[in-house]
């Protein structure tokens, strides 16, 4: 007599085609990254300072940026926004400040910027309620 034997299921998951979409979102990453990191162009002014550090509790610092066409650009945590124009700028700033309060603000000024334009974007930071502003230079070893 013939006994028929339960086969038993299988339990596992194919995980060949979630490997093949992950590879696929790699790729698409790896190339639209790229593309979404591009900054404003500005040549800065050159010096010996010592680099900031960031600050302790791993806040990334505000960066407001002036070009040599004066449009104003924004830029925290790797996201940037610009151009606009300073009430635009001061409005974000004080935004960013409202939720994250004492955080860094550093100006990012083209080196052909006049010295009057820098001064009016520190004073536009210090009336958006920053409670430091630094300023960036490039390295003079670096070129």
């Amino acid at each position: 007599m013939y006994v028929r034997k339960k086969r038993r299921m299988v339990a596992e998951i194919n995980v060949v085609p979630y490997i093949d979409v992950m590879l696929v979102l790699l790729i698409i990453f790896m190339v639209t990254t790229p593309i979404i990191t591009q900054g404003v162009k500005v040549e800065l002014p050159k010096s010996k300072a010592e680099p900031i550090e960031q600050m302790k509790d791993g806040k990334t610092p505000i960066v407001a940026t002036v070009d040599e066409a004066g449009l104003y650009y924004y830029q925290k945590d790797g996201v940037e926004k610009g151009p606009m124009n300073a009430e635009q700028l001061q409005a974000e700033v004080m935004d960013t400040l409202t939720i994250e309060p004492g955080t860094q603000v550093i100006l990012k000024a083209d080196g052909r910027v006049d010295y009057n334009a820098v001064i009016h974007l520190l004073n536009l930071m210090k009336q958006a309620g920053a409670p430091a502003v630094g300023l960036m230079t490039e390295d003079v070893e670096s070129k």
